[in-house]
């Protein structure tokens, strides 16, 4: 463990002792950390009917030995995992979200023989860690070890934890307060696309007074941590074009205009030196109070250490801190192309130059107004855009510039106010399982694509994470720290024991 992590770890860390849930984790991490193994070791990618759907019976069969009354509830795409737990004399019903898929995987990026064949390592690879062997048949693991894994964080432990909070409560003679009802996705990392139709068929088990979203990262400090939102995402893919052939760059420099220069200085127009959006109006509607503000600045972030952490020489100046930050729609270039480097480049003028995009929102922002807005600024630096479709040759001889975009994935943002008699609720349920204040964030910076999901039913959402901040979520080599996931348990237990 760095130095840096370490400190993380130990400012503002909560209470000494264990949760009894946590304690019974530890107590019987042989089998918990077997059970988590094996979930890891079937494919989980979207895409894979076969074997998303084999996850899926497998989770339903875990749940239905916990006690859980379970269905497989079909949809027009991946099913989902329904569960329900009636508690006696409970008037009020808690609805955990979590997905069962993950992101694609290139097998190529991994430092083991596959993504789906869990390994376990002494601490973090990038770190010089090495293979520890026995992964599922050890007695005893290391708050420091890592399993790589994909969705080894993102999101299979959070469901594995659910079920050890019940195994634990149940042995501890204690059982959830509120009804519970568990809903699992198999499509959330590709944008949910079957969850909000599902809806008009089974709405009556979904009813809910509550949801928490069993996602992201817990705050460094290892505090219990809310957070009452997340931000939108639209994609954009634009294409600027060139010559209809690549040309010899000696012949036709200083002739042909070049794609990759005249992309180039269409993303640095959209974004100044600050970091702050140019396209006019991109942060219309946004306004923070003097209450938001100190709520901002309550949540202990080291912005030092983090800067430190990533290799960074300075910051983007769109809000006053990271959190501020997090509070205003963002403009991110993901990915760069035109033609070659490395060894293959070529002295040539490239056909074309392609940028993809993402466009994070938030709850005063919609997609489609931000869409027209990053369509009109375009325009607006000489373009000629079409939308979905290549340009014709007719199209781009007749206008000096051409672009082509194209919009993708939009998901609006969700947001819970924190006074919300329910997110109040949890808040103590939290305080008073670990003697803290939990650390409450308004908006997260990722997206969870269920904001439709959400308005749909009328309840409110507020996402409880878990897992470690550093987790190669999305990319290769994506961990989890086992001690984030021994004290996953403690806090969904702590979770499901609401005052009624």
């Amino acid at each position: 463990m760095t130095p840096l992590f370490l400190s993380l770890l130990l400012a503002a860390s909560p209470a000494d002792t264990p949760q009894p849930a946590e304690t019974h984790a530890r107590a019987n991490q042989a089998a918990l950390v077997r059970e988590l193994v094996d979930a890891l070791s079937i494919p989980n990618v979207a895409a894979d009917k076969p074997n998303i759907r084999r996850k899926a019976e497998f989770l339903r069969g875990r749940l239905d030995a916990r006690g859980f009354t379970t269905e497989i509830l079909e949809t027009i795409g991946n099913p989902l995992v329904f569960a329900e737990l009636k508690a006696a004399g409970a008037t009020r019903t808690l609805l955990l979200y979590a997905h069962y898929d993950g992101q694609p995987v290139d097998p190529k990026g991994w430092k083991q023989e596959s993504p789906f064949k869990p390994i376990l390592r002494n601490g973090k690879m990038d770190e010089g860690a090495t293979e520890v062997p026995g992964l599922g048949t050890l007695a005893k693991y290391e708050d420091d070890w890592r399993i790589y894994a994909r969705s080894a964080s993102d999101d299979t432990s959070p469901i594995i934890a659910i079920l050890a909070a019940i195994d634990a409560m149940k042995a501890a003679k204690t059982l959830p307060t509120w009804n519970l009802k568990v809903i699992l996705d198999g499509e959330e990392e590709a944008g949910s696309p079957s969850l909000v139709p599902a809806i008009s068929t089974y709405r009556a088990k979904l009813s809910a007074d509550l949801m928490l979203i069993l996602d992201g990262p817990i705050h460094p400090t290892l505090r219990p941590t809310l957070v009452f939102g997340a931000r939108g995402n639209l994609t954009a893919e634009v294409t600027v074009y060139g010559p209809k052939m690549g040309l010899h760059s000696g012949h036709y420099g200083n002739w042909v205009p070049n794609p990759g220069m005249r992309l180039a200085q269409l993303l640095a127009s959209m974004k100044g030196e600050d970091g702050r959006v140019k396209i006019a109006g991109y942060y219309d509607g946004i306004t923070l109070s003097a209450e938001d503000r100190k709520a901002l600045a309550s949540v202990p972030d080291d912005e030092a250490g983090l800067i430190k952490l990533f290799s960074i020489g300075s910051v983007d100046k769109v809000g006053a801190s990271l959190q501020e930050a997090l509070q205003y729609p963002s403009l991110n270039v993901r990915g760069l192309s035109s033609s070659y480097v490395g060894a293959l480049a070529r002295t040539i003028i490239p056909d074309s130059a392609t940028a993809a995009i993402d466009l994070r929102l938030v709850k005063e922002t919609k997609g489609a107004d931000i869409q027209a807005k990053f369509l009109k600024h375009v325009e607006s630096q000489g373009f000629f855009v079409v939308q979905g479709r290549d340009a014709t040759h007719e199209e781009r001889t007749s206008h000096p510039k051409t672009a082509r975009i194209d919009f993708r994935g939009e998901t609006n943002a969700y947001r819970t106010d924190p006074a919300d008699p329910m997110a109040v609720k949890l808040t103590k349920a939290l305080k008073d399982a670990y003697g803290v204040d939990p650390v409450r964030i308004r908006t997260s910076g990722g997206t969870v694509p269920i904001a439709p999901f959400i308005d749909a039913l009328g309840f409110p959402a507020v996402s409880v994470p878990t897992v470690n901040f550093d987790n190669n979520q999305h990319g290769e080599n994506e961990n989890l720290r086992l001690g984030h996931f021994f004290r996953s348990v403690g806090i969904l237990a702590a979770a499901m024991r609401l005052e009624p």
